[in-house]
C-alpha cells in the first residue's frame, strides 16, 4: 500500500486547472501572461508580476504535450511580453514626417513577432531537455525549471547579438531595485545580466515546486510567503555609502524637446540653454562637463563643405564654435559633448557619425569617439536598396546613413580621469561596453531619449545601471530631456534630473571598483551557468526515470 501511494499521481495545481483546453484560449492566455511579465520593468516596476508570470509560463509548459505546443506557448508569451515592454518605440514615429504615426504601433507588433522567437526557442529547448508529462511530477518539474533557466539565458544572449542584436529589457532587469538599491542585481558581477534572467526563472519556479509533494496548500503558501519576504528585503535593501573620487563633474540636462531639436532655427537657443547651465561656479573650477547626445547643432571639425558650416555652425566657422565652447567650460574645464561628424569623400559628404567630442578650455579638440552599435531604422536603413523604394525611411532626420565607429575605447584625460564612452543605445549591450585592455574610471553615456515617451527613458536608465553593476564602473548619463543620472559602481543612482526638467548636477565622479568577475570573463559566465543548469536538468530527469 505504501509503494502504491508513492506511485500515485500528484494532483495538479489549482492554477493549472484554469489552463484552457482550447488552443486559441491557451494562446490568448500565454499572450496575456507575457504582457503581465513586462509590468515588472520600468516605469511600472511591478517586479512580483514578472515572477508570477514566469511561474505561470512554467506551469503551462509543464503541460505542453508536443513540441509544437511548447514552441507556440513561448512565442505567444513573447508576443505579449515585447509588445507591452517595447511600446515606447511607437512614440518615436510621432517625431518624424516620412512615415505615418499610426505605423508606430504596427512596427512594435511586427518587431515583437520576431523577438518572440527567442522565448519560443527557450521553451522548445527546455521541453526537449525534460520532456515533462502532463502530470508534472516533482523531479520532472524541477528539471523543467532548471532547463528553462538555462535556455532562457542562452536565447537572451542570442537576442543580444543576432542580426545586430536587440538586447532591450532582459528578463532579469525586473530584479534591479529602486534608485537607492541594487536588488538581486547584486549577483550581476558574478553571473551577468543574462545569468540574472536565469535566476529569475529559478525563483519563479519555487512555489510550483513546493506545491507538488504537498497534500494541501500549507507548504506552497509558506514557501511563497518566505520567498516573497526574502525578495522584498533584497529588493529594498539600503544602498551602501557613496564612494566619491577626485574628479569633479558638471552634468547638464537642457530639456530640449524632441519636436525642436532638429530645427536649425533652434540650434542657437539650444546652445544658450546648455551654456547657461554649464558656467563654472568659480574661475578655477577643474571639472569635466557632460553634455547630451543631439543637443549641440554645431559642426566642430574642419574639412567639411563650406555650405554646411554656413547652415549649422556658429558664425560659419568651426574654430569660432570650438572657442566659445572653451569659454563656456572655463580655462580648467573639459567638455564632453554629443556631436555629429561628417564623412567626406571627394569634397562631398557621404555619411555621418554619431560622436562624442572632447574639447578643452582653449577650444582645442582633444579626442573623439564614434558610436559603434547603430540603431537599425534609426541611424541607418537596413537593406536600403529594397526598403527605400517601398517608402521605408530612417526615424532620425537627414538623408545620409550613419557609419559605425570601431567599438569601445578608453580615452585617458590625465587629471580628468580615463573615460569610456557609450552613446545612447550602446549601453544596453551586456559585455560590450568597456575596452577590456584599458579599463576606464567611468563611462559617459550621452543620450537623446526625447523620442521614447514615458516608458523608454526609465528602461534605458535601468540598462545603464546594470552595466555599472556588471563592470564595477560608474556611469554618467546626460540626456536632452531626462532621465539624466550619476550612477555609482554599485548601480546606485546617486543624483538625477527627472524627465522634462532642465538642470545640472555637480559633484565628484564616484570611484570605480576593482574589475569584477564579469569584467574579467564577460558573457562566458552566464553561458557557463546555462551549461551547468542544463546538465542538472538532464541529470534530474534521468534520476526520476531511473527511480520510476
Amino acid at each position: 500500500m505504501q509503494s502504491q501511494r508513492r506511485a500515485s499521481p500528484i494532483p495538479p495545481l489549482s492554477i493549472t486547472a484554469l489552463s484552457p483546453a482550447s488552443a486559441s484560449l491557451r494562446a490568448l492566455l500565454a499572450v496575456a501572461v507575457g504582457g503581465l511579465a513586462a509590468c515588472g520593468f520600468q516605469p511600472l516596476a511591478l517586479w512580483p508580476l514578472t515572477i508570477v508570470a514566469v511561474a505561470w509560463l512554467l506551469e503551462l509548459l509543464s503541460r505542453s504535450a508536443t513540441r509544437r505546443q511548447a514552441f507556440a506557448l513561448g512565442w505567444c508569451f513573447g508576443l505579449g511580453h515585447f509588445t507591452v515592454g517595447d511600446n515606447w518605440i511607437a512614440t518615436a514615429f510621432t517625431y518624424q514626417a516620412q512615415m505615418p504615426a499610426w505605423l508606430g504601433m504596427i512596427a512594435v507588433v511586427l518587431l515583437s513577432l520576431y523577438l518572440a522567437l527567442f522565448p519560443a526557442l527557450a521553451t522548445l529547448a527546455a521541453w526537449y531537455l525534460v520532456r515533462p508529462d502532463r502530470r508534472a511530477h516533482l523531479r520532472g518539474f524541477a528539471g523543467l525549471i532548471l532547463a528553462l533557466a538555462a535556455t532562457w539565458i542562452v536565447t537572451e544572449w542570442l537576442r543580444g547579438w543576432l542580426f545586430t542584436g536587440f538586447a532591450w529589457n532582459p528578463l532579469g532587469i525586473a530584479l534591479l531595485g529602486g534608485f537607492g538599491s541594487r536588488g538581486l542585481a547584486v549577483l550581476a558581477p558574478l553571473v551577468g545580466t543574462y545569468g540574472l534572467s536565469g535566476v529569475l526563472v529559478l525563483i519563479a519556479g519555487l512555489p510550483g515546486l513546493a506545491a507538488r509533494p504537498a497534500r494541501g496548500w500549507i507548504v506552497p503558501v509558506l514557501v511563497t510567503v518566505a520567498m516573497a519576504g526574502a525578495l522584498a528585503l533584497a529588493m529594498y535593501a539600503p544602498a551602501p555609502p557613496a564612494q566619491e573620487g577626485a574628479v569633479r563633474y558638471t552634468l547638464v540636462q537642457p530639456d530640449i524637446r524632441q519636436e525642436f531639436i532638429d530645427d536649425p532655427r533652434n540650434f542657437e537657443p539650444n546652445f544658450q540653454k546648455l551654456a547657461m547651465l554649464s558656467r563654472p561656479r568659480s574661475p578655477g573650477d577643474r571639472r569635466v562637463v557632460f553634455w547630451p547626445e543631439s543637443g549641440l547643432g554645431d559642426f566642430l571639425r574642419d574639412g567639411y563643405p563650406t555650405y554646411l558650416y554656413r547652415i549649422y555652425t556658429y558664425a560659419g566657422d568651426p574654430e569660432i564654435a570650438r572657442r566659445r565652447l572653451g569659454r563656456v567650460v572655463g580655462p580648467y574645464g573639459l567638455l564632453m559633448t554629443g556631436a555629429v561628424d561628417m564623412v567626406v569623400e571627394n569634397g562631398e559628404e557621404v555619411a555621418a557619425r554619431n560622436s562624442v567630442t572632447a574639447i578643452d578650455g582653449n577650444g582645442s579638440i582633444l579626442a573623439g569617439y564614434s558610436k559603434a552599435h547603430l540603431v537599425p531604422f534609426g541611424e541607418y536603413l537596413p537593406l536600403r536598396w529594397l526598403l527605400g523604394p517601398l517608402g521605408a525611411s530612417r526615424l532620425v532626420a537627414g538623408s545620409l546613413d550613419f557609419r559605425p565607429g570601431p567599438g569601445p575605447r578608453t580615452i585617458d584625460f590625465g587629471p580628468y580621469g580615463a573615460a569610456g564612452v557609450q552613446i545612447c543605445y550602446e549601453i544596453v549591450f551586456s559585455g560590450h561596453v568597456v575596452d577590456p585592455l584599458h579599463r576606464p574610471d567611468y563611462i559617459f553615456n550621452p543620450s537623446n531619449d526625447g523620442w521614447f515617451g514615458a516608458w523608454g527613458p526609465p528602461q534605458h536608465l535601468a540598462q545603464a545601471r546594470l552595466r555599472a553593476v556588471e563592470e564595477g564602473v560608474p556611469v554618467l548619463r546626460a540626456t536632452t530631456t531626462g532621465i539624466s543620472a550619476v550612477i555609482d559602481a554599485d548601480g546606485i543612482v546617486r543624483a538625477w534630473v527627472p524627465r522634462h526638467q532642465a538642470g545640472r548636477l555637480d559633484g565628484f565622479i564616484p570611484r570605480a571598483h576593482p574589475p569584477t568577475l564579469f569584467a574579467r570573463f564577460g558573457n562566458i559566465l552566464p553561458l557557463g551557468l546555462a551549461a551547468v543548469l542544463a546538465l542538472l536538468a538532464v541529470c534530474t530527469v534521468a534520476l526520476r526515470r531511473r527511480r520510476g
